[in-house]
């Protein structure tokens, strides 16, 4: 089985890997990463997202680290559009988070349109944080939680532009241990592969 699942994963967190793991317990994994140009166009607060090979080079290591215990194969391929890769042939199902689902409708609806069968639309709910609510990558570029959803009251947030995140990672003058771009990840293994191309509808 072949699976989608977009998004722009800056910084990856705990909800991502929710994701990535439910994947891969369903087959080999595509992954659309959002363009530069994309990016941008999906946040819902103003702020600085990492260019698309830092993304891409974090992305890939956390998947490599993943698909082994699953024995699974992935590919992250660039997310143009928001449907995207979804909307072609050769995928049994896509994964999105609960605030993504009409964007899965919305694939299915061109699929359709394309004479193709539906993917199955399977829904991975958010992960709670120390405080209850979700973790998300706005909550951590904000200084709120790091990536396994601990409260960091004390760390800055990322800004709106690079010149105001303070540090190279973009996450504010002062990082939690393995938090901020995805940080933790092993080195890449060598499995998966990077392409241009266009995927579906991303989570936070």
């Amino acid at each position: 089985m072949n699976v989608a699942l977009g998004g722009t994963f800056d910084p990856i967190h705990d909800g991502h890997r929710a994701l990535f793991r439910r994947a891969f317990e369903l087959g080999d994994l595509t992954v659309g990463l959002t363009s530069d140009e994309l990016a941008p166009r999906t946040r819902h607060v103003d702020r600085y997202v990492r260019p698309y090979d830092e993304r891409a080079r974090d992305l890939r290591r956390e998947l490599a680290r993943i698909a082994p215990e699953y024995d699974r194969e992935f590919e992250v391929r660039t997310l143009h559009e928001p449907t995207g890769i979804a909307t072609e042939p050769g995928f049994d199902y896509l994964v999105v988070s609960p605030e993504t689902r009409s964007g899965g409708d919305e694939v299915n609806r061109i699929r359709e349109e394309r004479g193709l069968d539906p993917l199955e639309i399977v829904v991975v709910d958010h992960v709670p944080a120390e405080d209850g609510e979700r973790i998300s990558s706005t909550r951590i570029v904000r200084g709120e939680i790091d990536e396994h959803g601990r409260l960091t009251p004390d760390r800055e947030g990322r800004g709106a532009t690079r010149e105001s995140t303070g540090d190279g990672s973009g996450c504010g003058t002062r990082t939690e241990p393995g938090t901020g771009n995805g940080a933790g990840a092993e080195a890449d293994s060598g499995t998966g592969s990077t392409s241009t191309s266009e995927a579906g509808p991303e989570p936070e």
